[in-house]
């Protein structure tokens, strides 16, 4: 483990944000209690890079144990990305992948990123290169169940339609796929995470969203790789109907915006030009009803204009 696993443009967004952290809970194996986390899960987000190194995000599924690790620097997952999903076909041996596990009834999440060793026609696994926890903050907590309903054909969005707007400002929840630009550090790679706020945190204006980038943990991950390397992807959920909403684009990240004027509890904030999109109608068997929003997310506010 480094006692800075850190990536150049990463180190840079700390400073930029004002923070430095020596990253000591990020290792380059997963403990055992990281282990037996992904193996009891049905369902994971997977970060992917497709054939032109744009990243993907997607959701992956199956009855709980089809993740399983072999070992501390491995991950076995018994699914592929299936028909209808843009992120067919990027899932290639010695590629970059990210991957994020949420348990939504206790709020617990882990990171593994790492690099695709092998795919058949089952599954792939994963060499892990950087193994870590990330705190409750955020998660909404939800009575997650599984529910098999007919899916709906998949429609390639060049812009939002009404259906994709309605899914976004609903949401208090969604994921963010992104990666570092090349020649960063041997601390690179793709990467998956987790953002949440009050319904209507995402502001939709025509192709762009506005996000707010509220207090974390300090590593600037995400931020960081956007520095570096603006292409990035988003994925909803809708936990009532299984609806998908996968996005690709740009980010751009305002560091000196009064952010907390505009909504409450952000420190800065960062916009997302939408370049095309899919909307899946039911393409998920998961399933969460809302139980309570987290602590944390009760102390932010909502948009003014």
């Amino acid at each position: 483990m480094s006692d800075v696993p850190f990536h150049l443009d990463e180190l840079a967004a700390q400073a930029r944000a004002g923070f430095s952290r020596s990253g000591s809970g990020i290792r380059d194996f997963m403990p055992e209690q990281h282990r037996s986390f992904f193996a009891m899960l049905p369902y994971v987000f997977v970060a992917t890079l497709d054939g032109e190194g744009w990243p993907m995000a997607t959701l992956l599924e199956g009855e709980s144990g089809f993740v399983e690790s072999p070992d501390p620097t491995s991950l076995r997952i018994r699914a592929l990305p299936e028909a209808g999903d843009p992120a067919v076909g990027t899932l290639r041996i010695e590629t970059e992948v990210g991957i994020l596990g949420i348990d939504f009834g206790t709020r617990r999440r882990n990171r593994a990123n790492g690099v695709i060793a092998s795919i058949d026609a089952e599954g792939f696994s994963v060499m892990v290169r950087q193994s870590f926890g990330n705190c409750p903050q955020y998660i909404q907590q939800r009575e997650v169940s599984r529910e098999q309903s007919r899916r709906g054909p998949a429609r390639r969005l060049e812009t939002l339609d009404a259906d994709a707007r309605s899914l976004i400002e609903r949401a208090d929840t969604f994921f963010v796929a992104s990666r570092s630009r090349p020649g960063v550090g041997p601390d690179g790679g793709a990467d998956i995470s987790h953002r949440g706020g009050r319904p209507g945190f995402v502001r939709v204006d025509d192709g762009m969203l506005s996000i707010p980038d509220f207090r974390g943990n300090r590593y600037f991950n995400t931020l960081g790789n956007l520095l570096g390397e603006p292409r990035s992807a988003l994925l909803f959920v809708d936990f009532e109907t299984g609806d998908l909403l996968q996005l690709q684009g740009r980010a751009t990240i305002d560091w000196d915006v009064p952010a907390a004027d505009r909504i409450g509890g952000a420190q800065r904030l960062w916009h997302f030009r939408i370049t095309q999109g899919w909307h899946r109608p039911r393409a998920a068997a998961l399933r969460g009803t809302f139980l309570d929003y987290s602590p944390m997310t009760l102390r932010t506010g909502t948009w003014s204009r």
